[in-house]
Parts: structure tokens; sequence; C-alpha cells
């Protein structure tokens, strides 16, 4: 299958370091993909970069054939790559059904409408609630963020996300900070994302990762050091070294 996101060689550099050296990374439709690494690692970077939020050195970054190296994070999002925050940025006293149908809005490119009662609009209302309700929390539509639960501000943003019909969703850290109580329904929002969905997902919940991924990618000092299955990453004695030591330790004895 030919590839949605295609990162190659891709080299960033911060008064004469390297923090991305040389990072190809490459996803097809449907893939399930980890990106783990130490603190340090370049793991942000590397998400600024392919996000449009920072430009490169060198290298490229293509989406569904198309080369968008150059282009900032607004036109990535019209093309399909949407990433989803590490710290959920919501307006505080505005509704998930007005958060999510300014996300509509913004990408049919109805801007102009934007302050237009979005209830007088039967086809966004009806993907309004179609997206909530999949996400089960249709029943806060019309309730503040402020008083939501912190999960379902997360459940919210995955809304968000999808609102923007992704071709290739980052997920940076998808369930931080999330109570223990909450972080099943964040995995089965997780799980049940379009099978034709490339995801990739950065976290540091290697519990969560192995229960998501089918292909972990591991970055240290901005270099990939393992590209390759749930199974052989624990295995790897470079990932050991550089990143899960006693994780994986635990993992072979269980």
């Amino acid at each position: 299958m030919s590839a949605i996101f295609d990162v190659r060689n891709l080299k960033r550099t911060f008064g004469g370091l390297a923090v991305t050296n040389d990072v190809s990374l490459s996803m097809a439709p449907g893939d399930r993909v980890a990106l783990i690494g130490p603190n340090g690692a370049g793991k942000t970077t590397f998400v600024n970069l392919v996000t449009g939020n920072l430009l490169p050195n060198s290298g490229s970054v293509a989406l569904g054939g198309e080369d968008v190296t150059r282009l900032g994070p607004t036109e990535r999002v019209r093309r399909g790559l949407v990433r989803s925050f590490q710290v959920t940025r919501l307006f505080s006293e505005m509704t998930p059904e007005e958060h999510v149908a300014l996300a509509i809005l913004q990408r049919e490119g109805r801007t102009g409408r934007m302050f237009a009662s979005h209830r007088a609009m039967p086809d966004v209302m009806d993907e309004v609630h179609a997206l909530l309700a999949r996400l089960g929390i249709a029943h806060l539509a019309r309730h503040r963020v402020s008083e939501i639960a912190y999960g379902q501000q997360r459940l919210l943003e995955l809304a968000l996300a999808l609102a923007l019909k992704p071709r290739v969703l980052l997920l940076d850290e998808p369930a931080a900070g999330v109570p223990q109580s909450d972080t099943a329904r964040i995995e089965q929002a997780i799980a049940d994302l379009p099978a034709d969905l490339a995801v990739l997902m950065i976290e540091h919940d290697m519990d969560l990762v192995f229960r998501f991924a089918r292909r972990v990618v591991v970055l240290a000092a901005g270099e990939i050091i393992f590209d390759g299955s749930p199974d052989a990453v624990t295995k790897d004695a470079r990932v050991r070294q550089a990143y899960l030591g006693s994780y994986a330790d635990a993992r072979s004895v269980a």
C-alpha cells in the first residue's frame, strides 16, 4: 500500500546541535504507529516539523504524495494532517457543540458563518451530534467546557480532530493527566478510530503503547534507533539501553 505520510531525511539544528537528525518515517492508511523515546530525544521537535510549526534545515514531508514541507500548519490541516495536543486547548466558556461546529465550519471554509447560529445549519448540527455521540459525550453537548471532567475534555479534543476529517492523525500523549478511571474510555475511543486513518501516537505510557501499536518507532538523541514490531522493541539492545531498561526486563518476565 502506498504511503499517505512520508518523512524523508528530516533534519533540524539549533545552535549547531542536531535535534532531529536525518529522520525518515513512512505510514500507510490504517497504520497504528507509536513514537517513543526518552525525554530530550527530539519527539516534540519532530512533531513540530511534520505539522509545520517548525521548518527543517533539510529533508521533506509529504502527505498523500504532495510535498508539504514548506506549508504552514493550517495548510497541512486542510490537506488532512491533524494533531491533538498533549495539553488540552479548549475554550472554557464554550460548549462541546460550539467547539465541534466551529471545527466543521473551518474545515469547509465557511468561516464567514462562524458567528452565525450553528443551530440554524442542519447539516452541521447532524455532524456535530454524530461525532459527540460516537465519543460518548453527546449528553454534554451544551455544557460549558469548564463544567465537564478532564477525561471528557480529552474526548472532546478527539472529536475536534475527527471533525477536521484527517487522513493522518498525530496523538500527543492522549491520556496524559486523565484519571485512571477514565483511561479506558480514551483507549476505547482510540481503538474505534476509522480503520483507514493513519495514526501516530507519541506516548510515554508503555502499557498503552503495547495495547495500541502495531509498529513502534524509537527516537533517541534526534535519531531513529528502532522501527519495528512491539514484540521486537523490548528485545532490542539499543532500545533497552537508551530507554526501556527495567520495563523491558519486567515485560520479559511477565
